[in-house]
């Protein structure tokens, strides 16, 4: 197999277009490049394309691209955050006590993996004392301190 010039044409779009997403972090670029990119590897398999098809397969490949991201993809990767949940869905959930208290009922701090109500770290209380490291279940909440008990 050997590279035609339209070929390498499309694979240097391509690759011009992905890196221009660094510049321009849209993420629509990137899936253009993509098109190119396929466009050009089509390229390889098929030698004597016209330039319309060509047109037309980049128009098809990066469409179809994005439409995969947009209806498959990114819904899948949707933003896990609990932002505006309600507060039975907070309770039982577990965290890492990040800053420890030295008497019971002293306001420590916890880090959760995943944001609770739009933040990865709350202020705690727990009926024992907490060092870091700590791992805590939520039991309720009081205002905006949660209430915890060692795991």
């Amino acid at each position: 197999m050997t590279f035609s010039v339209q070929c390498w044409h499309w694979l240097a779009l391509g690759l011009l277009l992905v890196g221009a997403e660094l510049i321009v972090p849209s993420f629509t670029l990137f899936w253009f490049g993509l098109g190119a990119g396929l466009t050009g590897l089509l390229l390889l398999l098929f030698p004597g394309l016209t330039l319309t098809a060509q047109l037309a397969l980049f128009a098809l490949f990066s469409a179809s691209c994005t439409i995969f991201w947009f209806r498959v993809l990114k819904p899948r990767m949707a933003d896990r955050s609990t932002a505006g949940m309600a507060r039975e869905a907070i309770v039982g959930e577990l965290a890492l006590v990040i800053k420890g208290t030295t008497r019971p009922q002293d306001k420590g701090r916890a880090r959760f993996t995943v944001p609770l109500l739009g933040s990865e770290e709350w202020p705690c209380i727990c009926t024992e004392s907490l060092q870091a490291g700590d791992q805590v279940r939520v039991t309720g909440i009081e205002g905006h301190v949660l209430t915890v008990e060692k795991q």
